[in-house]
């Protein structure tokens, strides 16, 4: 039996990773190397097909550690090539497909035939490296960084991590992996920044347990939303949101209201959900949150911003088919899963003209409208909430880009690029 690896640091939560790892393990499978997953914690595969439809259950597993922990997620980057290692020696394993980059100890496999796919999520080396400095996207930089790692104890932490990377940092994708993959045109320039080469962009996938709706209901038949997807945390500026955009839409049209879903599990995401809502408060508006175990039933007259905690799928669904837009203020998003999710309900999108999300969903402009500043990201939105012709132009829009990112195509061209490697 040919075998394969799939190695990915923690695959005990659903996210971007997880379900780029799960399909590549379909795709793996699909081309006669049965793939092993490896990863640092003890996690349970069935869950994928709650999350995703992706059935990797009949797969074997081996991980680091017999536990399944969500403490030191950062360090699990540094010893995830381990249960590779082991697999490594102990199988007749083919290929790799691996999406971080601390995978130093492996290179030397390759000298044995195994071939290493490499994916990209966003190349840790611009953060860590202080020639990037400047970029934006740099330690001191990055919001998302900082919001986690930029204070005591945490920064601590993040030191120890950057201490330790050199050992485990492959040197050069370019010349370390026998492909090299990305998930955005944006972060593939990214990539050419660190490298001076770039790497194939095959774009994350829709899930399968994700419809893509075949005839959304027109404006007419829906309210004056605008609905945000995305976890409760600074780098996707909420705080923006509540106190610059929206006292401004509200201007150009009264009746419309906000409606942000968002997971907030830790101390630091609802220490932010308190944040924005006091912020909205404070920019005069009525601000209902909504816990997990509760619902959306009803929107009215006193409250023009919902701020919606750990919502199920369904509920996130059932008020998108009833929104008229779908706003992304994020800068700089490597990818845009949320935004991919909202097409896929044909809600036309609005998104900071930045990252993955304005070059590979909203295709610079072709797909999606996009914005820089507060003034044309209402002009947007008021556009879309009131422009019976518009909004019809950029559902379609929305639908088609969507049904060119679907699971089986995913599945299908990397089936290829892997066999090209044979």
């Amino acid at each position: 039996m040919v075998r394969s690896i799939v190695a990915h640091r923690y695959w005990g939560s659903p996210g971007g990773g997880q379900l780029v790892c799960a399909s590549a393990a379909v795709a793996l499978d699909n081309v006669g190397l049965e793939p092993i997953l490896t990863g640092t914690f003890k996690f349970d595969p069935g869950r994928y097909v709650d999350w995703y439809g992706i059935d990797i259950s009949r797969f074997r597993v081996y991980t680091l550690m017999p536990i399944n922990i969500k403490a030191f997620g950062l360090w699990t980057r540094l010893y995830m090539w381990r249960p590779a290692k082991k697999v490594l020696d102990n199988y007749d394993v083919k290929a790799l497909f691996i999406d971080d980059e601390t995978y130093k100890p492996l290179v030397r496999y390759r000298s044995r035939g195994l071939r290493i796919v490499e994916y990209i999520h966003f190349p840790l080396e611009v953060v860590v490296n202080p020639r990037f400095r400047g970029s934006g996207l740099a330690y001191g930089e990055d919001p998302y960084i900082m919001e986690r790692y930029g204070r005591f104890p945490m920064n601590i932490y993040w030191s120890v991590f950057t201490r330790l990377l050199p050992r485990y940092l492959r040197e050069n994708p370019f010349r370390d992996a026998d492909l090299v993959l990305t998930n955005s045109r944006w972060t593939a320039g990214v990539v050419r920044m660190v490298y001076g080469e770039e790497p194939v962009v095959l774009n994350p996938p829709i899930p399968p347990n994700m419809t893509i709706v075949g005839s959304p209901k027109p404006l007419s038949d829906r309210l004056p939303l605008v609905v945000m997807l995305g976890r409760f945390s600074e780098e996707k500026r909420y705080h923006w949101v509540v106190t610059e955009l929206m006292p401004r839409l509200v201007k150009e049209f009264p009746s419309a209201k906000l409606v942000i879903f968002g997971g907030a599990t830790t101390r630091t995401q609802l220490g932010y959900v308190n944040r924005v809502a006091g912020l909205a408060r404070n920019a005069g508006f009525g601000v209902k949150v909504i816990n997990e175990g509760n619902v959306i039933n009803e929107l009215d007259e006193e409250h023009q911003v919902y701020l919606r905690l750990n919502a199920p799928r369904a509920e996130i669904n059932e008020v998108m088919d009833k929104a008229r837009a779908f706003l992304h203020s994020t800068i700089n998003e490597h990818w845009g899963i949320a935004v991919a999710e909202a097409m896929a309900r044909g809600l036309p999108v609005v998104v900071h003209r930045s990252g993955g999300a304005w070059s590979d969903l909203a295709m610079n402009g072709e797909v999606g409208l996009g914005y820089e500043g507060v003034d044309e990201a209402v002009e947007a939105l008021a556009k879309l909430l009131t422009d019976e012709k518009a909004w019809g132009h950029y559902s379609g829009k929305s639908l088609g880009r969507v049904g060119e990112i679907t699971f089986d195509k995913f599945v299908s061209r990397l089936s290829e690029l892997v066999k090209r490697l044979a």
